[in-house]
């Protein structure tokens, strides 16, 4: 895996479950239980990404089994028999050039799962998980601790040869001095951006 930024194409899967819209219910839900996801894409033509149907959107089939109340609009996905009619439109989708952090906060903000990566013309590339985003943080110690002194620290504006790294854990500690109080937050913060990083703590003094 490159050094960071990762983008969404180092950990997103490129063999990815879609159905087109005239999917029936029960191949959507039989799709979903044999590759143990929880949402698949809706492609139309070659392949262009135009809702996702997920679990979420086949609940409302036994929510509203024995009532006729609740939100219209769920109901009328409680009546939908395909996977065009239960769908989610439109699609909440990222580019693989997507930063891991800008799909984390997509998701989050969405309250998605799964994303479908898409390029320009909205065509599918993959599917993007919230267990892809964590697989940072299955880097090795050693890897992380390269990576600050190499690709990091080194290449700050200032003399940083005072400071060590070490790295527990995915837990980093820089131990030695700066030139400024200043830098402590500019040194930390260019730390913290390194993929895999769980926290910091600082050993720092200034000169």
């Amino acid at each position: 895996m490159p050094e960071s930024p990762y983008t969404v194409s180092d950990v997103m899967t490129h063999t990815v479950v879609a159905v087109g819209r005239d999917a029936p219910f029960k191949e959507v839900v039989e799709l979903i239980d044999q590759w143990k996801v929880s949402a698949l894409p809706v492609l139309v033509g070659e392949g262009r990404v135009i809702g996702v149907v997920s679990e979420a959107d086949l609940l409302p089939k036994e929510e509203f089994r024995d009532t006729d109340e609740g939100d219209p609009a769920e109901r009328a996905k409680a009546d939908g028999v395909t996977a065009g009619e239960l769908m989610s439109t439109p699609a909440v989708t990222v580019h693989a050039d997507a930063s891991l952090a800008e799909a984390a906060r997509i998701m989050a903000r969405r309250h998605v799962k799964r994303l479908p990566v898409v390029d320009a013309v909205g065509i599918l590339q993959g599917v993007v998980s919230r267990s892809d985003l964590l697989k940072v943080f299955l880097r090795e110690d050693e890897e992380i601790a390269e990576e600050i002194q190499h690709a990091v620290l080194s290449r700050l504006p200032v003399n940083t040869a005072s400071l060590t790294v070490t790295v527990a854990e995915g837990v980093v500690t820089l131990h030695g001095s700066l030139p400024e109080r200043t830098l402590v937050p500019v040194v930390a913060r260019a730390v913290r951006a390194v993929e895999g990083v769980v926290n910091i703590r600082l050993d720092l003094t200034h000169r």
